[in-house]
């Protein structure tokens, strides 16, 4: 006969791993473990002590599994027992989800979503020192959205410019994509999205404040796009995107076609008053009057009036030219009509100078510097898609046009 003590022990039988409906479970336990060594069942009871009790066994789960995981949605991390201290969910080598716990600290759910076409892993440590690991790729994308950013990251530019965003396909979820563009100011500056139609006919969503900017304000945005579904037909981002710029000097522009006279003004005191002729009243080539936004300056172009539809009117280079509009108004020289400036409209709806004029004005304007144009014999306001045309619609029209109000 073998003596009792040379039978080996039989192993413990394993543990079961707690389920939660509705998740699936991952098939690592997440144990707490408890300081020393463990005591053995013989040395239970001795000198009247209670027999210790087993180490506490608990297990995560998370909500997305797998290597074809759902993108867009948040990521939930959830402990069937105990509470949870810390939870990593990180794609790669970059940045981590942020995201919180619960008040209960069973349930870790991420800030932001899964994003498309990505691998995830995820890390989750409990209150009593247990830890659990986890991973799970998501779909990539059928469809990727992309967009045009304005202005250019850092920049300086005039007091009326924008932050605009021209998106590639339709966004049928203009609340999700509007809840991921954070924009931050040094000054606490007002303002408000609002969704239109670009010129080019593109879904378009700007920001602009109440009122103009004030010079010296630094403005960041944050669109905190990857893994957003842009809905039906427009798909998902798949990157993030960012700008700042800074606001240059208070300039304005204020062009009175019923004088014919451009005036620059900087911090409320004019440095410039000069004689222009504008849009000839009486049909297509009638300025737009309203608050235009100089979009950019492209110096010489070719113009040609086939390409603003009037016809076969004229095709000439021109200098020191100033675009307000996507339709085709400019300011720029126009040597050719020196006859009628200071005393009449007459050119194709372009506010026109002579040479000289336009240069000393093109020195000294810059892309975001508003145009605020008068006049009786004009063919109607700048649209809020031709160009700039925002400062056109009021500021409670405006805010409505956010999709989150």
């Amino acid at each position: 006969m073998i003596p009792a003590f040379l039978i080996p022990a039989r192993p413990p039988r394993p543990a079961r791993l707690a389920l939660i409906a509705g998740t699936a479970v991952l098939g690592v336990t997440l144990t707490a473990c408890s300081g020393g060594a463990a005591a053995s069942d013989q040395d239970a009871g001795k000198n009247g002590d209670a027999a210790p009790s087993k180490a506490a066994r608990a297990s995560i789960s998370v909500n997305l599994t797998g290597t074809s995981a759902a993108a867009g949605e948040p990521v939930t991390v959830t402990l069937a027992a105990g509470k949870l201290r810390e939870v990593t969910v990180k794609a790669g080598e970059g940045e981590a989800l942020g995201g919180r716990i619960s008040a209960d600290g069973r349930t870790w759910t991420s800030d932001r979503v899964a994003a498309p076409g990505t691998a995830y892993r995820v890390e989750a440590r409990d209150t009593s020192g247990g830890s659990d690991t986890a991973a799970f790729t998501t779909r990539a994308a059928d469809k990727v959205n992309k967009l045009t950013l304005a202005p250019g990251k850092n920049t300086t530019v005039g007091v009326a410019q924008p932050l605009s965003i021209v998106f590639d396909n339709p966004v049928k979820d203009k609340a999700a994509v509007e809840k991921a563009l954070k924009v931050s100011t040094s000054n606490h500056t007002e303002g408000s999205w609002g969704w239109l139609r670009d010129y080019s006919g593109r879904d378009r969503v700007d920001w602009r404040p109440k009122e103009y900017w004030k010079s010296g304000t630094r403005v960041t945005l944050d669109a905190e796009l990857n893994g957003v579904d842009s809905g039906a037909g427009g798909g998902f981002f798949v990157r993030d995107y960012a700008t700042t710029f800074t606001v240059g000097a208070s300039q304005v522009v204020k062009v009175d076609l019923d004088r014919h006279r451009l005036a620059l003004q900087r911090d409320g005191r004019t440095v410039m008053d000069v004689p222009v002729s504008g849009g000839t009243p009486g049909g297509d080539k009638r300025s737009w009057r309203g608050t235009a936004v100089l979009m950019a300056k492209e110096g010489t172009i070719n113009m040609r009036s086939e390409t603003v539809g009037l016809g076969h009117t004229y095709d000439k280079m021109v200098d020191y030219s100033m675009r307000l509009t996507w339709s085709g108004m400019y300011a720029h020289a126009a040597p050719w009509n020196a006859a009628y400036f200071g005393r009449a409209n007459h050119s194709s709806g372009c506010v026109g100078m002579s040479d000289a004029n336009a240069a000393a004005l093109y020195g000294q304007a810059r892309v975001g510097d508003p145009f605020e144009i008068t006049g009786a014999e004009t063919k109607g306001t700048v649209a809020e898609g031709n160009g700039y045309g925002a400062w056109n619609v009021s500021w409670a029209d405006w805010r409505n046009r956010s999709a989150l109000r």
